[in-house]
């Protein structure tokens, strides 16, 4: 189908929510915006929008247009941007994915890429569903573990990240600092509610700590580490995060078992638009540094 003017349009009422705030963004009359909203419903031959007094929300099948529209938005935008030159800021929003243990290592590409991009703003999504790059709910993904393998995906290795088990000053003075994995009976534990599998300490918490052992956990990594960091008991935190907590202190040595390969991964379709190059530029960069 030939239909991008109405495929943008039902972007913006997406967005939006109304007719009258589509209509006012794209500078069009309301009865266009009807218009192409009932000629796009018509040549897909189901309904993409579910009409209510307080605006349109989206249907099922809606969802899965806009998921083709929305790449090809960003890459209009970013050929227009080309067009007009290179003396405009990069505007809108991009959005990276990645596991919240990891958030930390990417701080400094955020505040780099914010400050040189004013008009665009960085979207987080650090929830354990991480989001498809396929679907556009994700200009860039950093993914754990194994190397990604979607065909569809341009991946570029970040390295490795460590972990290992900290114990917190005031934890030490209470229970002592254990001399290795033979000395941890009579310890306390903090561990991770559910099991991640590219968490890669979780063979060792189930070799060693029974459960007895475990005197709290929590569904959030960071209501762990904030756990761990009290004292309340020894548990796995990123090294990169240990060292912004200068109480913690390593129990174990370094164990290379324990750390986890990162990737940068960004959809073919998206790869090469001016915000996500440069949102990438700046996560290697900061992945350099570290």
């Amino acid at each position: 189908m030939d239909r991008w003017s109405e495929l943008r349009t039902a972007l913006h009422v997406a967005e939006h929510g109304t007719v009258s705030a589509a209509a006012a963004a794209l500078g069009y009359h309301r009865a266009t915006v009807n218009r192409h909203i009932d000629a796009l419903e018509e040549a897909i031959g189901a309904r993409i929008f579910l009409r209510h007094t307080q605006g349109y929300t989206l249907t099922e099948i809606g969802e899965e247009v806009l998921r083709v529209a929305q790449p090809t938005q960003s890459m209009t935008d970013d050929l227009l941007r080309r067009v007009r030159g290179k003396t405009d800021q990069i505007e809108g929003e991009i959005r990276v994915t990645l596991l919240a243990p990891f958030a930390g290592l990417v701080m400094g590409a955020v505040d780099a890429f914010a400050t040189q991009n004013p008009h665009c703003r960085v979207l987080i999504d650090a929830s354990e569903d991480l989001a498809q790059l396929e679907y556009a709910e994700a200009h860039i993904a950093i993914r754990a573990g194994a190397k990604p393998d979607n065909p569809d995906y341009v991946v570029q290795g970040l390295g490795r990240a460590g972990l290992n088990l900290y114990a917190h000053d005031s934890y030490i003075a209470r229970h002592g600092m254990p001399t290795g994995t033979d000395d941890l009976s009579g310890h306390r534990f903090v561990v991770p509610r559910d099991k991640d599998p590219r968490l890669p300490f979780w063979r060792w918490i189930d070799a060693h700590v029974k459960p007895e052992m475990v005197v709290a956990s929590s569904n959030d990594i960071w209501v762990t580490i904030e756990a761990i960091a009290r004292g309340v008991g020894l548990g796995f935190v990123a090294d990169h995060e240990a060292e912004t907590r200068p109480h913690l202190r390593p129990v174990l040595p370094p164990n290379r078992a324990w750390s986890v390969r990162l990737w940068l991964a960004t959809h073919v379709d998206l790869h090469r638009t001016e915000k996500v190059q440069a949102m990438s530029r700046d996560i290697k960069a900061a992945f350099d540094r570290t």
